[in-house]
């Protein structure tokens, strides 16, 4: 279950591994690499068959990132999410947030029986210092008292 202290945990990471980022620039996985960088975080993007996207540069896997990350944000179709998750707990990673649309009721397993901190069905751009349609969203979240506690 998600709560606000599991997503206080995994923002409070400086660097980011981002799976899900398009070639095309035109994901939402790429809107969050863009945003979460102007938030001041190191975003880290993988991508098996690109070394960069936008402006970034690409990794193809997470041992190959320049540092150890602790946090990946996972923006794939749930069947590869699953995947993903195996990837990032063999690379000593503890804190996955699944995106909305990347979530399953498998992958909640998985993360659970690998022991990591999971954040499943929020979107990670309503708590990264949120500005905009996002701080509007999280606003009517707080006060219709569904954001998580």
């Amino acid at each position: 279950m998600t709560t606000k202290q599991t997503i206080d945990a995994f923002l409070a990471n400086p660097a980011i591994a981002v799976v899900g980022a398009s070639r095309l620039g035109h994901k939402f996985g790429n809107a969050a690499c863009r945003v979460l960088v102007a938030k001041g975080y190191r975003v880290y993007p993988i991508h098996r068959h690109v070394s960069q996207i936008d402006v970034m540069a690409c990794y193809p896997r997470f041992v190959d990132l320049p540092e150890k990350v602790d946090a990946v944000l996972i923006v794939v179709p749930p069947w590869e999410a699953l995947d993903v998750i195996g990837q990032a707990a063999a690379a000593g990673i503890h804190y996955v947030w699944l995106q909305q649309g990347a979530e399953s009721a498998e992958a909640v397993k998985l993360a659970a029986k690998l022991g990591l901190t999971l954040i499943s069905g929020e979107c990670v751009l309503m708590y990264a210092k949120p500005s905009g349609v996002h701080l509007a969203h999280r606003f009517i979240r707080r006060i219709t008292g569904s954001l998580p506690a």
